[in-house]
């Protein structure tokens, strides 16, 4: 792929070390440079920092010989490619598609740029070690994408975008999305800052041919095919239209024709387009084995629904009248824009293609009918291909479809212009003017083509593809002709046909030629301008479209076949392309094509019909047999409905903090050391290594120091030791913070099990919860009751909020070992998991850093919702308006103003509710009371919680009466949580509130109040809704592609009413909220008779808003409705949707809660309250995001949107430049920071400002300290290990007086034990004040973008370290200067020595007269140590001694203990075990991992779900993980249960063995397991699930203690003898 300048062409190489870790090396031709691309072998997040000499080189083999350290001995495999088209990481695999061969199938367009056609291609698959279970169906769906045919089927251009008709008007990194196939697979490269990285993608046919008459090249024509991704799938799975607005085999086909002219010249080109696809209306065929045709069918539910949105994007896409009003065409002829549909199925009676012919008419009456296309003609023309050949022959049907095709193909026309080389000549052009940055010059275009010819059979494939090229073999004649191009026989062989005018018709003149007529004879002669020469003959003397009107003979007889041949040749290698995707074999029925060469005879037909026998067997067997599996492959390839194919994967995967960078604060001994030290325990190259410990001890303490700050969610252990398993660690605590001081625990008493050495162990951390909380509410409070509270099916009534921070930097993790002080423990690999926020980008101003600022600078300024006393009263009338967000939500498709709430839309009484688009309800925001808001002001003022909490109590006593002696129901329960989590409060703010009025939360706890029976079959509802609501979602998303907005709907996805909201009657016929009064007067207002009426699809009666339900009862009516109603049990979560959700089709208009059965609403009503806890989940992190923020920046939110200002951005680079004079900067956040909090005054910009980018925050801001602090030591941490060569510190904008110009003294050390520091200098600033006043005073105006005034802090040597100490210390008053050394480097650019002696506050604040210290900005500079250390293993003299150690087996092995019987309990989450008197002691138990999985999407969307803030950055089920615990009681002689040990489990793999020992060897007669902790947020994978209805349990069987315990107990093998082996566990 070679760049326009001819550079080099696009080189990647894909890297693996012997340590199994993944390097892309890239070298794009589009830039100079070379980028590595570091795939994390854990989570296969991609890692680029854009650093020199780290992952950015001058060239490929400079970044080649870094990665394999200039040796291909450490080289596992290197695969080279040409192009990159996708990744993911994809739970245990990360897959990389790559094209390792290209064709150049159009080789150089039109103002350059070369198509190339994938030849062939190539999956890496990269095992991950991430821990997380995933289940069987899922990886075998991962390994089936690698299935999908890539080779031959799929372009793209590097340098163009060719995604819309030629020429684009648009950049090639602003592609059409219809078209680009692997827009979610390039994603990963999007989020690390490399866009271009990832070609885009189409699917489909490129290719061209040049032609001439006498052997002379005179044109080429490039034959162009996209495929619509808006429907994609198989034959039989993707037909007719989809809830997308899109068509099966949707295809844009493109002729293009040029002359190629030397270099300089202009290139005259006209291009043709036209369509190809199935009807749209929703139809689709059921294959049937027996029959020879499929039946089809049309849908009896709407079969119209998005015919008109479908025509209004075509319409939208082929308008050109606006642009040849510009060009000075004739505005005139061009009125409408016509949609000629060419129709060619059978329409015989008794066919089975004729209903559909019916349907299409009706459809277009229906188009016509809703007004809708103003300015739009769809005309519908039926041609019965197969009859007519049956009936009048080839030829005959030939020449009937040009007499249809004349009309609409000279009235829609063709585009045509030029290339111009140069702008300068645009000045000349009469016409439409593109030129962007992809080309050098600019296109002229003079036409252009006005509408759309769309051809269709019932497949769009055989006869589709035929009756095309005949179409367009009249245009390819008449785009010759236009570009002087003469394809008559005649002139061809010197005949001339210039006698002959075509009845008086004078042919216009192509541009740059001239009329003219000889002076002597009075002879017409013509000038070509553009060559310089002339001649006798008009260059285009041929009449237009003149062979529409010739017979076949004739067409055949007076044209040169040569060039209809190569045409020829194009449409049945890309027919070819489309049966293939589409049904997986050739085209048939292609002979018609070669009807022109002289060679077909009755051999070739004779063949053809046995290729085409043969091409149906094929056909029905792929259909049959492989479909399924290829529309899945589709579907995972487009990012399509992954919560079905892949529920439970993250699709943003965690980062890695603690390498490559991280590092332990304190040492770590070894009795073996190896070559690293400590460092090793971090590092993925280790990945075997076993670290023992010295010493026996009863604890062991390791401080990890991350690499950059981030919320640790998870910690991942490798299990590592020797033969004996009990040396590594059993438990395991975690404390975690952004300094060494204030650590807070997050995690106490984590078990770890005995494993097999090498096994990964994934730990869930929760936030940081408060003590008060945890003493309050929570499961984790009652572990130990016999009473626990009831299973949380529905959803977790009692979840504790832990806190997230993104700033932390330090991990403190605790180890305890299996027996204490008898056994030196062994470690393995360590990593921390968490999310970061996008530093990088919110610094520059790019990606998702801009929009992550802008949101935060807009969270600060909401304003406080409860600011008086009515505002803050539910009840209250006025309150209604505040139900909504503060901040308006942005409407996903459309990018405009929030969209207004549907219950507060002023609606016309007496208007008949209008059918729309059934999936509005996903513009409608949530109705979550101030979910941005009320958690910052929560955590800020106290008086809020306690208001909230109080209005809570208030919405209690309107249910359960003044003295709460009322019994609530489910429903009342749920509508009063929905009530507190509008208030804002946490579940721990909830039940203090309810027990200072004396009641028990269990009382008011959903999951309590329906039988468990049912409330399995509620779940497996919602958990159905839930998928529904997102393959919605998904396919509003995409139907907005081409379309914009969507209307509006009046009802919401829930319609939920508020307490003591009512229907009072009024117009209203349902009235199904007619109830009791509630005991309070402050209620929701009724439904009055002003209120507007609609009717309900079902029983056709007029209905109040209030008695509507929600439009999700709509989606599982639509779904279906028997599989709804008519559970048998089943799992708390299906993920089972058996109809293809890509044609799901919900029903329009509104639906009555009489209509409803009470599963539905009461599914309804549990869906929002799921979405409302995940509404606050998220806030609670978008809280996160802006505290981390403001600790960084401050309030200089506007200086970093500012940023994209490129020249002030530019010249503060090189300032910095300039002021590094060759080094680098390392101590920049966020991978630098500092080891302690530093004092800070109130009114100054934070601490942590200090180590920002220079430029990213206000000119005027700057840290000072608080004037009582006479001194201040900062403990820096670096970026990573390095050569420091000193410090320059950045004087603040108030600049230096004589009293604040503090004693600068610096240490280096590399760890955090302040007497192994090293001093490297002691600098007097008052001393340099005196002997100069380049400091002095406030910094002049207008010096912003000059080197900054500072004092640099040279070091005599460099040194190698990681942490710098800094002491800045206030002189004491009258104290002597102290003398400075010669090598002090100062720089100043203040002009005013004398200036007056005033320093201001850090925001433009009023002088101060006491001294403080102060600084803008610290730079650490130096140079990185670029390199790991090393550490690969080497042959030490201990190797010997630490194999021996390992191979040491235990002196006891563990033994299955016999059980007489047992029996499961609670859903099987109890086993009870019942032992022999003589059974042994009990040492502990074996419990392989659970097989179920935890699905990603547990609720319909909300209208934010898919925003780009924060979707990228984290996974819902991180915020509040889901953990298990198991409970072993055991039966003491009193005949009572004791609980002997509670073990937290850690995530594995299906299947892994897990060994637990007792706190004491125990002798009972029956033991009891029970399974806690988050049950109910497991599912089966479900290709696994039952299916047969035999399994009764709510919950996931995978989950089941069934056949997955074994007891055990410690013996010597030799006492056993030869029963050892049959009796080991």
């Amino acid at each position: 792929m070679e760049s326009p300048g001819g550079l080099r062409d696009t080189s990647v190489v894909v890297v693996t070390l012997d340590s199994d870790e993944v390097f892309i090396i890239v070298s794009l031709c589009t830039r100079t440079d070379t980028q590595v691309v570091y795939v994390d072998p854990t989570t296969g997040a991609l890692r680029y920092e854009a650093k020199h000499g780290f992952d950015l080189f001058k060239s490929q083999k400079e970044a080649y010989d870094f990665v394999t350290n200039g040796s291909r001995s450490g080289c596992k495999s290197r695969i080279l490619g040409r192009a990159i088209l996708g990744y993911a990481a994809l739970g245990n695999f990360a897959l990389l598609l790559i094209a390792t061969r290209l064709t150049a199938s159009i080789p150089n367009l039109p103002g350059g740029g070369c198509v190339f056609t994938v030849a062939e291609s190539q999956w890496i698959k990269i095992s991950l070690q991430n821990g997380q279970a995933q289940g069987k169906g899922e990886v075998k769906n991962v390994l089936e994408l690698t299935e999908l045919d890539i080779d031959g089927k799929h372009y793209f251009c590097e340098t163009r975008d060719i995604t819309r008709p030629f020429p684009s008007r648009m950049s090639v990194h602003q592609p059409d999305p219809e078209f680009v196939w692997n827009e979610w697979f390039s994603t990963p490269f999007v989020n690390i800052g490399l866009p271009n990285h990832c070609v885009t993608l189409l699917q489909g046919f490129a290719e061209c041919r040049s032609f001439g008459s006498s052997g002379q090249l005179e044109g080429i024509v490039a034959l162009t095919a996209r495929r619509s991704r808006l429907h994609p799938g198989t034959r039989y799975l993707a037909r007719g239209l989809n809830s997308c607005f899109s068509t099966g085999n949707e295809v844009e086909c493109e002729q293009l024709v040029w002359v190629p002219k030397r270099a300089g010249q202009s290139v005259p080109f006209n291009t043709y387009v036209w369509r190809r696809g199935t009807i749209p209306i929703w139809w689709g065929a059921e294959l049937k084995i027996t029959a020879a045709e499929a039946e089809i069918y049309v849908s009896d539910c709407d079969p119209y629904k998005g015919s008109v949105q479908y025509y209004q994007r075509l319409s939208k896409r082929y308008d050109s009248r606006n642009l040849s009003i510009r060009a000075g065409e004739n505005s005139n002829r061009k009125a409408l824009v016509p949609i000629v549909c060419i129709n060619l199925l059978r329409n015989g009676e008794g066919k089975s293609e004729s209903i559909l012919v019916q349907h299409f008419e009706e459809s277009l009456n229906f188009i016509r009918s809703t007004g809708k296309l103003p300015y739009t003609r769809v005309h519908l023309i039926n041609y019965d291909w197969h009859a007519s050949i049956k009936l009048k022959g080839e030829q005959q049907t030939i020449e009937g479809l040009w007499k249809l095709l004349k009309a609409p193909t000279i009235s829609i026309g063709i585009s045509e212009g030029d290339y111009l080389p140069s702008r300068q000549r645009i000045n000349d052009c009469r016409g439409e003017v593109i030129c962007n940055d992809d080309f050098e010059g600019a296109f002229c275009l003079r036409t252009h083509q006005n509408g759309i010819i769309r051809f269709n059979c019932a497949d769009s494939l055989d006869r589709t593809n035929a009756a095309s090229f005949f179409g367009c073999l009249q245009v390819f004649m008449e785009q010759c002709r236009r570009l002087g191009i003469s394809l008559d026989s005649d002139l061809a062989f010197d005949y001339h046909s210039m006698n002959n005018n075509y009845g008086g018709y004078t042919a216009p003149l192509p541009p740059g030629w001239e009329k003219r007529s000889d002076a002597v004879t009075g002879k017409t002669y013509y000038i070509d301008h553009n060559t310089r020469t002339t001649t006798w003959m008009h260059p285009c003397p041929d009449k237009p479209w003149k062979r529409f009107d010739m017979t076949f003979e004739e067409f055949k007889r007076s044209t040169i076949l040569s060039p209809v041949s190569q045409l020829a040749d194009l449409f049945l290698l890309a027919g070819d392309i489309h049966a293939t995707l589409y049904t997986g074999s050739k085209a048939m029925h292609s002979q018609i094509l070669s009807i022109f060469n002289e060679d077909t005879g009755g051999k070739f037909k004779q063949f053809s019909a046995a290729q085409n026998v043969k091409i149906t067997l094929q056909r029905r067997y792929k259909n049959a047999v492989v479909d399924s599996s290829r529309q899945k492959q589709l579907e995972m390839f487009l990012g399509m409905r992954l919560f079905k194919h892949l529920p439970s994967i993250s699709l943003q995967p965690l980062h890695v903090p603690s390498r490559p960078s991280g590092f332990f604060l304190k040492p770590v001994a070894n009795l073996f050391p190896v070559s690293g030290g400590e460092a090793s325990l971090l590092s993925f190259k280790r990945k075997n290594l076993v670290w023992i410990c010295p010493q026996p001890a009863d604890v062991l303490e390791i401080f990890i120091y991350l690499g950059e700050p981030c919320h640790v969610c998870q910690l991942l252990l490798t299990i590592s030791h020797g033969a004996d398993d009990s040396t590594y660690p059993s438990t395991v605590d975690v404390r975690t913070g952004r300094h060494l001081d204030g650590l807070r625990l997050v995690l106490e008493g984590a078990s770890i099990p005995q494993c097999v050495s090498g096994t990964n162990l994934l730990i869930p951390l929760p936030g940081a919860i408060s003590a008060e909380d945890m003493a309050i509410t929570g499961a984790s409070s009652r572990l130990h009751a016999q009473d626990a509270s009831p299973l949380s099916l529905l959803y977790d009534f009692e979840e504790l909020e832990g806190e997230w921070d993104f700033l932390t930097r330090v991990v403190a993790l605790t180890f305890y070992p299996t027996v204490s002080g008898r056994k030196p423990l062994t470690l393995g690999e360590i990593e921390i998991l968490g999310v970061s926020l996008p530093w990088r980008d919110v610094f520059t101003n790019e990606g998702p850093g801009a929009s992550l600022i802008e949101h935060v600078k807009n969270y600060q300024e909401e304003l406080n919702p409860f600011s008086s006393g009515s505002d803050m009263n539910p009840f209250h009338p006025s309150s209604t308006e505040n139900v909504s967000p503060p901040d308006p939500l942005i409407d996903l498709l459309s990018g405009d103003d929030a969209l207004p709430h549907p219950l507060a839309q002023p609606v016309t009484e007496n208007v008949v509710y209008k059918e729309n688009d059934p999936l509005d309800f996903l513009d409608q925001s949530v109705e979550y009371h101030s979910a941005k808001s009320d958690c910052k002001i929560s955590a800020e003022d106290a008086r809020h919680s306690d208001t909230s909490a109080e209005q809570y109590l208030e919405c209690l006593k309107s249910l359960a009466g003044p003295s709460l002696k009322s019994k609530l129901d489910f429903i009342e329960a749920m509508k009063l949580e929905i009530e507190r989590l509008k208030l804002n409060l946490s579940a721990a703010e909830r039940d203090r509130a309810l027990l200072s009025v004396g009641m028990d939360p269990a009382t008011i706890n959903p999951n309590a109040l329906l039988d468990e029976a049912y409330m399995g079959r509620l779940s497996k509802v919602a958990s159905n809704l839930a998928l529904l609501g997102e393959a919605s979602l998904e396919d509003k998303l995409i139907a907005a592609i081409g379309l914009g907005t969507v209307d509006d709907n009046p009802i919401d996805f829930w319609n939920i009413i508020r307490i003591g909201e009512t229907c009072s009657g009024g117009k209203c016929e349902v009235r199904a909220e007619i109830k009791k009064a509630v005991h309070s007067s402050n209620i929701m207002p009724s439904a009055g008779a002003s209120e507007s009426t609609f009717l309900c699809s079902q029983c056709e009666r007029k209905v109040c808003r209030v008695c509507c339900a929600g439009r999700g009862a709509l989606l599982l009516v639509g779904y279906n409705s028997r599989e709804v109603m008519n559970y048998n049990g089943a799992s708390s979560q299906s993920g089972q949707v058996d109809i293809p959700i890509n044609r799901l089709l919900a029903r329009d208009g509104i639906i009555c809660k009489r209509c409803c059965q009470d599963v539905v609403l009461d599914t309804l009503i549990l869906d929002y309250v799921r979405v409302l806890i995940s509404s606050r989940r998220k806030d609670r992190v978008e809280k996160a995001a802006y505290n981390a923020l403001k600790q960084i920046i401050g309030s200089s939110w506007d200086c970093l949107l500012e940023k994209n200002q490129a020249p002030n951005n530019q010249s503060a680079g090189k300032a910095i430049q300039l002021l590094l004079n060759g080094y680098e900067s390392l101590a920049e956040f966020p991978f630098a920071s500092f080891l302690h909090p530093v004092e800070t005054s109130a009114n100054s910009a934070p601490f942590l400002s200090l180590l920002a980018p220079f430029n990213s925050s206000s000119r005027l801001s700057y840290w000072k300290a608080p004037s009582s602090a006479t001194s201040v030591e900062f403990g820096i941490v670096l970026g990573n290990i390095s050569d420091v060569s000193g410090v320059i510190l950045i004087v603040s904008p108030c600049g230096y007086s004589v009293a604040d110009a503090p004693i600068v003294q610096i240490w280096a050390s590399n760890k955090i034990h302040k007497e192994e520091r090293l001093p490297m200098g002691k600098w007097d600033l008052q001393s340099m004040i005196r002997a100069s006043s380049e400091l002095y005073g406030p910094e002049n105006s207008g010096t912003e973008h000059k080197v900054p005034r500072h004092v640099k802090f040279p070091f005599k040597k460099s040194i190698r370290c990681r942490i710098i100490w800094i002491s800045l210390r206030l002189p004491r008053p009258g104290s002597s200067s102290i003398s400075i050394g010669n090598d002090l480097n100062l720089l100043s650019l203040d002009e005013n020595p004398f200036a007056q002696e005033t320093r201001r506050a850090s925001f433009g604040g009023s002088s101060e007269s006491e001294p403080c210290l102060h600084a803008k900005r610290i730079l650490v500079v130096g140079s990185p140590i670029r390199k790991e250390v090393d550490l690969n293993s080497h042959q030490s003299p201990d190797q010997l001694n630490l194999t021996g150690l390992l191979e040491r087996a235990p002196q006891l092995n563990r033994f299955k203990v016999p059980i007489e019987a047992e029996r499961l309990l609670d859903n099987d989450l109890v086993l009870e075990q019942y032992l022999s008197p003589a059974s042994p002691l009990l040492a502990g138990f074996r419990l392989d991992a659970f097989s179920a999985i935890k699905p990603r999407v547990t609720h319909s969307p909300s209208s934010d779900v898919h925003s780009t803030i924060f979707s990228s950055l984290f996974d819902d089920r991180y915020i509040t993980p889901a953990v298990l615990h198991i409970q072993v009681s055991v039966l003491q002689e009193h005949h009572n249960m004791v609980t002997i040990g509670e073990y937290r489990l850690p995530e594995a793999r299906a299947g892994t063995p897990m060994y637990f020992d007792f706190p004491r060897q125990i002798q009972t007669r029956r033991i009891s397991f029970k399974l806690l902790g988050d049950v109910a947020a497991f599912t089966d994978d479900p290709s696994e699930q039952d299916d047969s209805g035999t399994r009764i349990s709510p919950l996931a069987a995978g989950i089941s203690l069934s056949n997955r315990i074994k007891l055990y107990y410690y013996a010597d093998p030799y006492d056993l003898g030869k029963w050892a082996s049959l009796s080991a566990v």
